[in-house]
C-alpha cells in the first residue's frame, strides 16, 4: 500500500535534491487528485518550517541523515508537530513511504527516530538565532531587518499570506459573496480560496499579486513602455491599459511564450513579447521609450509567504552576485529612456543592498537621472530613493520600487 505521503515526497525531492522551484515541481508532478489538497498543504508546510524541522532532526539524530531520509523525516515531523496527527499513524505512513521510495534500509531508523522524538525537548537558541529558525528566514536576513526595523522585525518575518490575489477586469460582483479582503486597488481582491473557472480563460480576471499591481500603479501613463524583465507578463498586460504600446522583454524563450499566452487570454493586443538579455545593449532601443520598467531578478526574500522554497540555500554571496546583475540591467536599460522619460527599478526583496543601494550606485554614475518620490495607495515606507513595502502591512508581500526621471 502506498504511503499517503508519497506524492509530497516526490515533489519535495525535486525541490531539495534537484533545486526545482516549488510551484514548477507541483505543476510537473502527477499527483493523486483525491489527495492533492493534502499534498499541497504538506509540501508548503514542510518548506515554510524547513529551518525548524532541520533543527529538530539535528537535535534527535546522532548524525545527519541522507537527503532522502531527511525529506521523509521532515514530512513526518510536520504532521506530528504542526498538524498534531497521532505519532503512531504518522510513523506508519513514514515507514511505508521509505519502502515505497526504495529506502527500505532506512525504515528502522525512521521508525526509531519518530518514536523517540519529543517536541517538548527541542530547545531553541535565544534571540535572533532562534527567530531565524522559527521564522524560516536566513540568519543574515534577520540581522539586516533588525538593523533596519528593530522591534518590528518579529512582525515582518511573522507575516502570513492573506490568500489568493485576483485582479478583475470585469464581473467581480459575481465573486464577492465569497470570503475575501479588499485591497487599496478597487479591482484587486484577496480570497481565502479561489479556483479558476471559465471566466479566467475568457480574460475576465487574472491572478496577480498586490505587489505586482502596486508597482504598476507607480508607473505613469506614457506612449511607449519597455518592461525589461517581463515574464510571466502580468505587469505588461496591466500597463498596456495606460500605455499606448508595451514591449515585453524576457531572457528565456519559453517564458516569452508565457507572455504571449497571457496576452492572448486577456485579449491584449498592444503588447509585443520579445526575447533578449536585459544586460546587453540593443542599439535600436536607444532613447526609444518613454518609460522603462526593470523588475529585476532578485533574492525574492519579500515573497517567502508565497514561495517558501526561496529561503533554501540563500546566502550573502548569492545576493552579492544578484546585485551585480541588477546593477547591470539598470545601467543598460537607462540607455533606452527618452529625455524626460522615467526609469523604474523594482525588486521583491527586503534587503537595502538590493534596493536603495543599487539605485544610489546607479545615480552616482548617471547624472542625467534623478530620483523622484513616487506614491502608492498600498502601505509603504519611504526610503532615500523609493518605496519599501513590508509583509506585515502589505498583505504578506515585501517589495521595492524606485522612480528615476531622465532630465530633458
Amino acid at each position: 500500500m502506498k504511503s499517503p505521503f508519497y506524492d509530497a515526497y516526490r515533489v519535495l525531492s525535486k525541490v531539495y535534491s534537484e533545486g526545482a522551484h516549488l510551484k514548477i515541481a507541483l505543476a510537473e508532478t502527477k499527483c493523486d487528485e483525491v489527495s492533492r489538497a493534502g499534498t499541497v498543504k504538506t509540501v508548503y508546510g514542510v518548506l515554510e518550517n524547513d529551518a525548524y524541522l532541520s533543527f529538530c532532526i539535528k537535535a534527535f539524530a546522532p548524525k545527519n541523515p541522507k537527503t532522502s531520509v531527511r525529506i521523509i523525516l521532515k514530512i513526518a515531523l510536520y504532521h506530528i508537530v504542526f498538524l498534531h496527527n497521532p505519532v503512531y499513524h504518522v510513523t506508519d505512513g513514514a515507514v511505508k513511504l521509505a519502502k515505497a521510495a526504495g529506502k527500505e534500509g532506512a525504515a528502522g531508523f525512521i521508525n526509531a527516530f519518530l518514536r523517540a522524538f519529543d517536541g517538548e525537548k527541542v530547545v531553541l537558541p535565544a534571540g535572533d538565532e532562534g527567530l531565524a529558525i522559527t521564522s524560516n528566514y536566513p540568519p543574515f536576513v534577520i540581522k539586516r531587518l533588525r538593523e533596519a526595523y528593530g522591534a518590528r522585525t518579529e512582525q515582518i518575518v511573522g507575516a502570513k499570506s492573506c490568500g489568493v490575489s485576483v485582479r478583475f477586469v470585469r464581473g467581480a460582483e459575481g465573486y464577492l459573496d465569497r470570503p475575501h479582503v479588499d485591497t487599496p486597488f478597487a479591482n484587486v481582491k484577496i480570497f481565502e480560496r479561489f479556483v479558476r473557472d471559465a471566466a479566467f480563460f475568457a480574460g475576465d480576471y487574472t491572478f496577480q499579486s498586490v505587489g505586482s499591481v502596486a508597482i504598476c500603479s507607480v508607473v505613469e501613463p506614457c506612449g511607449s513602455l519597455l518592461d525589461a524583465c517581463a515574464a510571466p507578463g502580468g505587469k505588461s498586460v496591466l500597463l498596456s491599459e495606460t500605455c499606448t504600446s508595451v514591449t515585453a522583454n524576457e531572457y528565456h524563450a519559453h517564458r516569452v511564450r508565457l507572455i504571449e499566452q497571457y496576452c492572448a487570454r486577456m485579449g491584449t493586443d498592444n503588447v509585443r513579447a520579445v526575447q533578449g538579455d536585459a544586460t546587453v545593449f540593443k542599439r535600436e532601443w536607444e532613447h526609444a521609450f518613454d518609460g522603462v520598467l526593470c523588475d529585476v531578478p532578485c533574492s525574492g526574500l519579500g515573497t517567502l509567504c508565497e514561495n517558501p522554497d526561496l529561503a533554501l540555500n540563500k546566502s550573502e554571496e548569492g545576493v552579492r552576485e544578484l546585485i551585480k546583475v541588477q546593477g547591470a540591467i539598470l545601467a543598460n536599460c537607462a540607455r533606452y529612456v527618452k529625455a524626460g522619460g522615467c526609469l523604474y527599478y523594482a525588486t521583491c526583496s527586503l534587503l537595502e543592498e538590493e534596493n536603495d543601494a543599487v539605485v544610489l550606485a546607479f545615480l552616482e554614475n548617471e547624472p542625467a537621472f534623478t530620483a523622484e518620490t513616487p506614491d502608492c495607495a498600498l502601505a509603504h515606507e519611504r526610503t532615500r530613493c523609493g518605496l519599501q513595502f513590508l509583509p506585515d502591512t502589505a498583505f504578506g508581500a515585501g517589495f521595492y520600487v524606485s522612480k528615476l526621471r531622465k532630465r530633458l
